[in-house]
């Protein structure tokens, strides 16, 4: 009997992790809430397309996956944005299918204007011509 093959995992590019990632209702007893868990690679998606203003197709790109997968992804990010604020439940992003960006020097404006690294980097170069 021939074994069945499956697809390689496709890893999904990511600038950097979220600065915060656990978010919730102010002043509210969160006890016995569940979470909403957004994943990595979701929160991604958000940043790029509603933060930095990319096409799904630019974002697909600098993901390095497929146009319709980020569709996928971003639509499930915005389903549980919704349900974490209409329904007033914490929100954790973690886990996921990526990998980050290293970041070597090739391809440096790939992140966009939200990237965390390039900024550091930019503010280390001023502080060194001054």
């Amino acid at each position: 009997m021939g074994e069945s093959k499956s697809r390689p995992r496709k890893w999904r590019s990511v600038c950097s992790l979220p600065p915060n990632s656990r978010f919730g209702p102010i002043g509210s007893n969160l006890e016995g809430r569940q979470p909403v868990v957004m994943s990595v690679d979701e929160y991604e998606t958000i940043r790029l397309i509603d933060h930095e203003g990319m096409t799904q197709q630019e974002c697909s790109e600098q993901m390095e996956v497929a146009r319709t997968t980020v569709q996928g992804m971003y639509d499930t990010a915005r389903k549980k944005l919704a349900a974490s604020l209409v329904e007033g439940k914490p929100l954790f992003i973690e886990g996921g299918e990526y990998r980050l960006h290293d970041h070597n020097g090739q391809g440096l404006g790939r992140c966009g204007r939200g990237c965390r690294w390039r900024s550091r980097m930019t503010e280390i170069e001023g502080e060194n011509h001054q």
